[in-house]
């Protein structure tokens, strides 16, 4: 195994999904464009791309940006949904930064005739 698949294969959100103090108090918004996410649909077993934005304005902390990408090309050999890991990612970056401002976009390629684009806004999501 080389070196960047044992990264993407050990990697564990919960302890390397690195996060720095933001050391800027004014607002601004970081924009992120991840375009080779890859996971496998959950029923056939073909693989799902889609380039995933993430646009935030940080409180207290900003995500490291290797430590996102190898979150994202963890979910490599995933079954997972289109709905499932755009929910899955939107959570775990709010959750461990707690931004002021998060907006999730994955534009799914189309497949079979299908074009998916999920996009999770926090300005719109009810709080409960």
């Amino acid at each position: 195994m080389k070196y960047g698949e044992k990264e993407i294969r050990e990697f564990d959100v919960e302890k390397d999904l690195e996060i720095w103090p933001n050391e800027n108090k004014k607002e601004y918004l970081i924009k992120v464009t991840l375009p080779e996410f890859m996971a496998l649909c959950p029923r056939s077993g073909y693989p799902d791309f889609a380039t995933i934005y993430v646009e935030y304005t940080p409180d207290e902390y900003v995500v490291e940006l290797k430590a996102l990408k190898l979150y994202i090309n963890s979910f490599m050999g995933r079954y997972v949904s289109h709905e499932n890991s755009a929910n899955e990612i939107y959570d775990t970056i709010y959750n461990k930064i707690k931004p002021k401002y998060l907006k999730l976009t994955a534009d799914f390629k189309p497949r079979g005739n299908v074009h998916t684009v999920i996009e999770i806004d926090s300005s719109k999501i009810t709080k409960e």
